[in-house]
């Protein structure tokens, strides 16, 4: 598989990466066994870059993904974790629901400090079983999850030292690489203001549908050099389903008005023979400043039919028939749109 670089570090990463969250258990229970032919699936069909965070099934995804990789060459994959969060132990059974099924047992706290990120990539090397982290991500900063208030208390524990850690990790070569994993426009434009990022994992906000990176991210991102790294492409699913009863968009159900445009832009695929997923995981990397495409799931067998779809590549020409139907975010208020 083809590879692209990270900003302007020396790190090269596959056009396509796994990303892990579904291995914690996000939605429904992902048995290990199940987990460990997913990832070796996504090895046997050429990706060598895997996502995963402390968040992700609050520590069962880490462990899983660090199980897999700790049995491959050393120099042969690239690991992203993340910061942002600290776990802690709870008691058996009282794991607040956040939609991932039979988790570890800890609940998490947000921590974007010096102190906190050096805490969290401690926790992070203990549960993976690993000795090298390639990427650190700063996860789910930003108005998107937090709220306004509470975003602006997080956002100066970042900028005023969290950013600082970053850096020591960087100089030192305990990482190779850092950025924010965001689901939002608006917070990357902020910290990058303050701070020289070397990629962004930006969910849902830059696929064949929802645009909103387009205006002012993705020239920011030229103008200094930093890569994306965009997740989240079938926009939580529809782009993958089509508008089906009870498909989600931006972890919402879908409105009338998505549903109507993801339906034409399914109708532009079936009549150049293509699926629309197809066209969903290919478009990001048409813009060089993108690095790799994120691909999460649970089941092998998806992993490699979307693996499979991707095989033929699709003409330019497809791309500006489906420019009439795409969409940009609505800005974000003052509370936290992802509870």
């Amino acid at each position: 598989m083809k590879t692209r670089r990270i900003g302007k570090t020396k790190l090269e990463v596959t056009e396509f990466s796994f990303g892990a969250a579904a291995l914690g258990g996000l939605y429904r229970a992902c048995p290990r066994e199940q987990a460990m032919e997913t990832l070796q699936a996504a090895w046997d069909s050429g990706i060598r870059y895997f996502d995963v965070a402390p968040w992700y099934g609050l520590g069962l995804a880490e462990r899983r993904v660090g199980d897999f990789l700790r049995d491959q060459p050393d120099a042969s994959f690239v690991l992203s974790t993340k910061v942002g969060r600290l776990l802690r132990p709870v008691p058996t059974g009282t794991v607040p629901d956040y939609s991932y099924v039979d988790p570890l047992s800890f609940d998490a706290d947000y921590d974007y400090s010096y102190d906190g990120i050096m805490r969290s990539v401690e926790f992070s090397y203990a549960r993976l079983g690993l000795n090298r982290i390639d990427i650190l991500y700063v996860h789910d900063i930003g108005g998107y999850t937090h709220g306004a208030a509470k975003n602006a208390v997080y956002q100066k524990q970042l900028l005023d030292s969290g950013v600082k850690a970053l850096e020591e990790l960087k100089s030192s070569g305990a990482i190779s690489a850092f950025g924010l994993g965001v689901n939002e426009v608006p917070v990357c434009l902020d910290v990058m203001r303050h701070a020289d990022l070397d990629c962004i994992l930006l969910a849902g906000r830059y696929t064949l549908l929802d645009r909103s990176a387009v205006a002012e991210l993705l020239p920011l991102c030229r103008q200094k050099g930093t890569s994306l790294v965009v997740g989240g492409v079938f926009n939580s699913g529809i782009l993958a389903t089509g508008p089906v009863p009870g498909s989600h968009f931006d972890y919402m159900p879908a409105t009338e008005e998505v549903l109507a445009k993801v339906g034409a832009m399914e109708a532009i695929a079936k009549r150049h023979g293509v699926p629309l997923a197809a066209a969903a995981m290919q478009f990001p990397l048409r813009d060089p400043i993108v690095a790799s495409v994120l691909i999460g799931t649970a089941k092998a067998s998806s992993l490699t039919r979307n693996m499979e779809i991707v095989a033929p590549q699709l003409p330019d020409s497809i791309y500006g028939e489906f420019e009439p139907y795409t969409l940009v975010a609505p800005p974000l208020g003052a509370e936290a749109v992802r509870v």
